[in-house]
């Protein structure tokens, strides 16, 4: 079997569980051979080599788990990160986030800001790589989640840069260490039903709570708490009164909304004093 027939082949085995099961067949052969999918287009004429490897990769990605998690990376802004089982999936409207964040640090010149639920390292390593003098403390309750972190801060020589702590939201982080809180927390409600893919993932970077928007208004009250003047965060399309609700109750300004490239609200920037 050549290269092409196998990828014709795989693309229609994934379509039914890919939207682009050609290109996610290409990215399975890619990997699996360790070539650019550039170098496949050239090469559809020769002969698979080890079939049942890639097979093997085809099957996995046939019963919904993430790409991300078989080839064992994902892209995000500008870098490659690495990720695997017990890390969420870094997703390209959280590159929204990144850009909300870096507006704030470049208008008020921060240097000391911090990160709630680092995951992967995705935000902090933008962020570090985008402001060369600013110093990041990132924080998160996954083990899982730090390895890949570290590896991936290390990988872009980022370790003087950031700093991370395990610990639930900012509790073992130094009171004066935070100019901004930046954070994608779990926002999803308890009873929604996650795609198959989704449900790879750790579910405690995913659900929020029962109605979902609990974790966004505890790092809110935090914030409050501690005096930190700016807050960043990713939310759900629909949790925008709720937290507009939310602020108003607690004596806070109304955040500023912003929205995906879809339209929906997808997070806020709240600027406390």
């Amino acid at each position: 079997m050549t290269i092409e027939e196998a990828l014709r082949e795989a693309s229609v085995i994934l379509s039914n569980v890919s939207e682009r099961p050609r290109l996610e067949a290409e990215i399975l052969m890619a990997h699996h051979l360790r070539k650019e999918r550039t170098w496949l287009h050239m090469h559809g004429d020769s002969d698979l080599e080890d079939s049942e490897g890639f097979w093997r990769l085809v099957d996995r990605r046939k019963k919904s788990e993430p790409i991300e998690y078989i080839t064992g990376r994902v892209s995000f802004y500008d870098i490659w990160l690495e990720v695997g089982e017990g890390v969420l999936i870094a997703r390209p409207e959280t590159e929204l986030l990144v850009d909300m964040a870096a507006e704030v640090v470049r208008k008020h010149g921060l240097k000391r800001i911090c990160e709630i639920g680092v995951g992967s390292g995705a935000v902090s390593v933008v962020l570090a790589r985008k402001f060369p003098d600013l110093q990041i403390t990132a924080t998160d309750i996954s083990e899982d989640a730090l390895k890949y972190a570290r590896k991936n801060i290390a990988a872009y020589g980022l370790q003087e840069h950031i700093t991370l702590v395990h610990t639930d939201l900012l509790e073992a982080v130094d009171e004066e260490a935070c100019e901004m809180i930046v954070s994608n927390p779990p926002y999803i409600c308890r009873e929604y039903l996650l795609p198959h893919s989704v449900r790879y993932e750790p579910q405690n970077a995913l659900i929020g709570g029962e109605c979902g928007d609990e974790l966004l208004k505890a790092i809110i009250l935090e914030a409050k708490r501690r005096g930190v003047p700016h807050l960043v965060c990713e939310m759900g399309y629909d949790q925008r009164e709720s937290i507009a609700a939310f602020c108003k109750e607690q004596g806070l300004p109304e955040p500023r909304f912003y929205k995906d490239l879809a339209g929906l609200d997808r997070g806020f920037y709240l600027r406390l004093r």
